[in-house]
């Protein structure tokens, strides 16, 4: 059985953790695969983050710089190519912005150091900031996808539907005009 996110989220204090994490749930082909991915997203995270505070030299950060910007690009196209089931999810959608949000960072810190800029403090601190929201939106959104394709309760009316986005805007529609 997958370990609940809750009781790990005390725990995941590096990046390594949370590639740990990753590594230890089992779900369906399409989940697995998302937790590969992002494995690979976090490793390199953590890769360029210990470079970095280790105070290797800026050549050497640049490549794992360079090499994370290529991951966190086949990232999101491996996003693309998920089904509809995670498509659906509001948390997918602001897991796609969060990543978007990371990858401009990335080519900002990248662009700073290849420049020798006295802004690569800033955009490693920005970069760091993101990484943490990014990876935060990603254990959430799998959580949210396990959990909504889990066993069904035996007592499917004893809460309420899950209305849809459209079904939810006609509701609020409604009470507008009341």
């Amino acid at each position: 059985m997958p370990a609940s996110l809750s009781s790990l989220q005390q725990t995941l204090q590096s990046f390594g953790d949370i590639s740990r994490f990753l590594r230890e749930g089992v779900a369906d082909e399409d989940s697995r695969q998302l937790r590969d991915s992002l494995v690979a997203l976090s490793m390199h995270i953590e890769e360029a983050t210990r470079l970095r505070r280790s105070g290797a030299d800026a050549g050497a950060i640049t490549r794992r710089v360079v090499e994370l910007a290529q991951c966190a690009r086949e990232h999101q196209l491996f996003l693309t190519g998920l089904g509809s089931a995670w498509h659906a999810l509001y948390e997918f959608g602001a897991y796609q912005r969060a990543l978007r949000e990371l990858r401009d960072a990335v080519a900002a810190w990248q662009q700073a150091l290849e420049r020798h800029s006295a802004r690569e403090s800033a955009c490693f601190r920005q970069f760091e900031l993101l990484a943490w929201r990014t990876l935060g939106e990603a254990l959430l959104l799998i959580d949210m996808y396990e959990h909504d394709s889990g066993p069904q309760s035996d007592l499917p009316d004893a809460l309420p539907q899950r209305l849809s986005g459209w079904q939810r805007v006609r509701a609020w529609f409604g009470r507008l005009r009341r």
